[in-house]
């Protein structure tokens, strides 16, 4: 198994990370309202199950359950006290699942609210919020880190920095477009994708949104913006719906891994899976197009 980020892309065309944690987690019994980090401490079996599913499922890279791992985000479960805790147990779980078959991304999401665009807290306090939660991580034995569902590039830009501050890891960054192909703020993906280059991510691409069905024209668009740059794909299975009390994701395993063909077309090297997306997502996906993952040098076809 690769050892480091450039080691898997030197091996692989393409390559396939796993999918949601938090919905995943909802089916295993977490309640709908609570935050998916406190099973981190309260069921850590059920969430090393999760990690392990996803690599079983043929996952390349896989997520640590800290999406909302900042402290200032787990303050809203009353959890801020053990963020420290938190993150670097996450990156131990999934590390023990991996067993050295998938690499490890600490994720790292928005502070929650906004804050930093609307004034509630500073960039110097961003920078620290994300700075620590990056620490705790490393200390787990993360492989990399993925920022991820950013909508502004202010605090894209803090993340980045905050992981910079205490670890030279690869960073690889996503931001969800889902207002008309733009970010809840207004960001475009060519803005992205440039920006993101000038800061010297390893990777960047988009993840959530809308759905599969968009992914292939902002993955163009980042393409066209920053030729050079390694994309990452990993949409959601659709806008949620509730039936009969449920919460169904309406996009089936089968049309997934489908859709993700427009995905590699695009330009996409990266491929996964956001909410609702689930190991039988990343399964299929792995069937339609891991197989094809030959040298990194030659040319990828899909037919």
């Amino acid at each position: 198994m690769a050892q480091t980020l450039a080691d898997l892309l030197a091996q692989h065309s393409l390559v396939v990370a796993d999918g949601a944690t938090g919905t995943l987690l909802q089916q295993f019994g977490l309640p709908l309202r609570q935050a998916p980090e406190a099973w981190v401490l309260d069921e850590p079996a059920r969430v090393f199950t999760a990690a392990e599913a996803y690599v079983n499922a043929g996952a390349q890279i896989i997520l640590t359950c800290t999406f909302g791992g900042t402290a200032a985000r787990l303050q809203e479960a009353g959890l801020e006290s053990q963020a420290h805790e938190i993150n670097t147990r996450a990156a131990q779980l999934a590390k023990q699942a991996a067993r050295g078959r998938a690499l490890v991304a600490g994720s790292i999401g928005p502070l929650g609210r906004l804050q930093l665009a609307l004034g509630g807290m500073s960039y110097a306090e961003a920078l620290d919020q994300f700075a620590a939660q990056a620490h705790a991580l490393a200390l787990g034995g993360v492989d990399l880190f993925q920022i991820e569902s950013m909508s502004d590039l202010g605090e894209m830009e803090a993340a980045i920095e905050g992981v910079r501050q205490v670890s030279p890891l690869p960073i690889v960054a996503t931001l969800s477009f889902d207002t008309q192909g733009k970010t809840l703020l207004g960001v475009t993906p060519t803005l992205a994708a440039r920006e993101l280059q000038r800061r010297g991510v390893a990777a960047l691409g988009a993840n959530c949104g809308h759905g599969p069905w968009d992914v292939a024209g902002i993955i163009g668009e980042m393409r066209a913006a920053a030729p050079s740059v390694t994309l990452i794909a990993k949409p959601n299975a659709g806008i949620p719906e509730v039936r009969a009390g449920a919460t169904i994701y309406p996009v089936d395993p089968a049309r997934f891994a489908l859709l993700a063909r427009d995905w590699v077309r695009a330009g996409a090297r990266i491929v996964g899976g956001c909410c609702g997306s689930t190991p039988q997502h990343i399964q299929a996906l792995r069937a339609e197009i891991g197989e094809k993952n030959s040298g990194a040098g030659e040319p990828i076809v899909i037919s």
